[in-house]
């Protein structure tokens, strides 16, 4: 099996947790190695997300290094396997390999939170909001970019517009709404699109209104991404130099509780509904 040179995060993701399966045994890589019968190099390159696995191989590793947990072994025995060639695949050599993950992350995730302080989420957006958001970025965009970009976003969306559309929470402030990215006539449609998209059975929209106070995590977008067991899950967070992607045990602890915290604060869906319709009318 040929050795990967620019595994993905998703790839990357499945060795670490081999990894992290090895280290509560308490073996090192090196005595691994001998109880498989192989040799360290592979058990390195495999906890590196550089060599395909089988599932069967990753249940035979559990086995060894003694995992009870049945239904965390199983779900990371489907992360195994070469690869499957998914939609974003067609943008590999035009959008940063961050992007490309983020979307990967999503295809295979279960369930997903966002909250937003000054943005509408991605998720959310229509063509001409999205397409207004990256011609502000800095650098500058090409108008090609531009497009790609926006094509890109509006195809990750097919997530939660599916026959079998994952559940999806949005918590957005008041003061987004109130942005007007496009101008006024953009802003409008934009605000009767996140109305329609709350009629959908598997999104809810919450919105935290200004005398909410302060809260957790405000001033920075945060997508929580559900795994198929609560260890796989994954936080993504915006940052100045790009994406970052969280995963110990600690951290997705903390923002579970902030996303707790977030929906204590926001207003009930009926209410968000109420509050998106009033900005439209004084729009």
């Amino acid at each position: 099996m040929p050795v990967r040179t620019n595994p993905s995060a998703r790839q990357l993701r499945f060795g670490a947790e081999l990894r992290k399966l090895r280290q509560r045994a308490g073996l090192s890589s090196t005595e691994a190695a001998r109880v498989l019968g192989i040799k360290q190099a592979q058990v390195s390159n495999m906890e590196t997300g550089r060599l395909a696995v089988s599932g069967d191989r990753v249940r035979t590793l559990a086995c060894q290094y003694e995992c009870p947990d049945k239904n965390l072994v199983e779900a990371i025995a489907g992360m195994t396997g070469e690869r499957k060639r998914g939609w974003w695949e067609e943008y590999r050599d035009i959008l940063p390999a961050p992007l490309l993950d983020l979307a990967e992350l999503e295809h295979h995730g279960t369930a997903l939170q966002t909250a937003h302080t000054s943005g509408i989420p991605g998720l959310l957006q229509t063509p001409d909001h999205a397409r207004e958001i990256f011609r502000q970025v800095v650098p500058e965009l090409s108008p090609p970019d531009v497009e790609h970009r926006t094509s890109f976003r509006i195809k990750r969306q097919a997530v939660i517009f599916s026959k079998a559309p994952v559940p999806y929470q949005a918590i957005i402030h008041e003061a987004a709404l109130h942005m007007r990215f496009g101008g006024r006539n953009v802003a409008r449609q934009q605000l009767k699109h996140l109305l329609k998209m709350s009629e959908y059975s598997n999104i809810s929209i919450h919105v935290i209104p200004f005398d909410a106070g302060g809260y957790p995590g405000a001033g920075q977008p945060i997508y929580y991404v559900h795994g198929p067991v609560p260890q796989l899950d994954t936080v993504q967070l915006d940052q100045s130099h790009g994406i970052a992607l969280l995963d110990a045990e600690t951290q997705l602890d903390k923002y579970r509780r902030v996303f707790g915290r977030l929906t204590a604060l926001s207003l009930i869906e009926l209410e968000s509904r109420a509050l998106i319709h009033s900005i439209i009318q004084s729009t």
